[in-house]
């Protein structure tokens, strides 16, 4: 019983990290009005882009960072269009998910199928990975297991929620034109946080293709995109609760392989359903809550909508 709950942890909690990364990403792009439906196509690209600079160069820190830039530049796209432009945020965001889908395909198709040569391969901390149950789950993962659940989750609720750039943040997502009348600038804060959060999915995509599945293929990130999406909304847009979504829903995912490894008596395309029917449950969760309580988790009241500034 021990060895089955260890290996379904040590499972949710190494596929929970792309979730976890682009979930908290999202979350800052959202609390500055802008929804990017994006994420999709730029986690395919920053998982092949990844691949990619790990074949070529051998260095799986190069390829993170190529991924990252990668997002990055999808994302500076992206806020052209729905910042800058102003385009209807949906369809740009669309236009990115398809873009991004299909230039993976083009650019990982000389590496699809090919193992990866190098990944970040789990390490073990001393004492901590002895843990029953939790040891090898948590302390005896990749090196990027930290940064997903801890460090970028507590940097970006510290900037939120912690210092007067959050404040400002904060206020460009629910009143623009308050915020601007103060002298924020608003399209620069939408526009850098745009960029920022792409940045942060291209960094997952990287996770996905050299921790998880060391390889590429098309199709691969297989939906997590608009998971990372559905979790923005259960996490009441607040980072350290999307990453713990994350690792839900990782757990999720990790019942459903564990089902199938075990043979029970479930048809595997149900279980292989089980990660989206959790994603109707987590964006049907938030509403039944504010329902009960009439309070917190409600959407930046700007999000969505494009600033004009003549338009007070």
């Amino acid at each position: 019983m021990i060895e089955m709950l260890t290996a379904l942890l040590t499972t949710a909690v190494l596929s929970g990290g792309v979730l976890a990364i682009a979930s908290v990403g999202e979350v800052m792009v959202e609390r500055v009005g802008v929804t990017n439906l994006g994420v999709e196509g730029l986690i395919s690209v920053g998982a092949a882009t990844a691949v990619l600079t790990a074949v070529s160069t051998g260095n799986p820190w190069l390829a993170l960072l190529a991924a990252t830039a990668a997002g990055a530049l999808g994302g500076m796209a992206f806020a052209c269009a729905a910042v800058l432009v102003q385009a209807s945020q949906v369809l740009c965001g669309l236009a990115v998910t398809f873009l991004g889908v299909g230039l993976s395909a083009v650019i990982g198709h000389s590496v699809a199928g090919m193992p990866v040569p190098v990944t970040f391969a789990p390490v073990s901390i001393p004492v901590l990975s002895a843990l029953p149950i939790i040891g090898p789950a948590f302390f005896a993962q990749n090196l990027l297991i930290v940064p997903a659940y801890i460090l970028v989750p507590a940097a970006c609720h510290y900037v939120l929620f912690h210092t007067r750039h959050g404040l400002n943040m904060r206020a460009v997502g629910e009143n623009p034109a308050a915020a601007d009348a103060s002298g924020i600038p608003v399209r620069a804060i939408r526009f850098w946080y745009v960029t920022l959060g792409a940045a942060l999915a291209g960094a997952a995509g990287a996770y996905l293709s050299l921790a998880v599945i060391p390889s590429w293929s098309e199709g691969m990130v297989a939906g997590r995109g608009w998971i990372a999406l559905a979790l923005v909304i259960f996490a009441g847009f607040r980072p350290f609760n999307a990453a713990a979504g994350g690792l839900l829903f990782g757990l999720i995912s990790a019942i459903g392989f564990l089902g199938q490894a075990r043979g029970w008596p479930i048809a595997a395309p149900i279980l292989n359903m089980l990660p989206y029917l959790g994603t109707l449950a987590f964006i049907m969760l938030p509403a039944v809550l504010r329902r009960k309580r009439r309070r917190g988790g409600e959407a930046p009241a700007a999000l969505g909508l494009p600033y004009f500034r003549s338009v007070r």
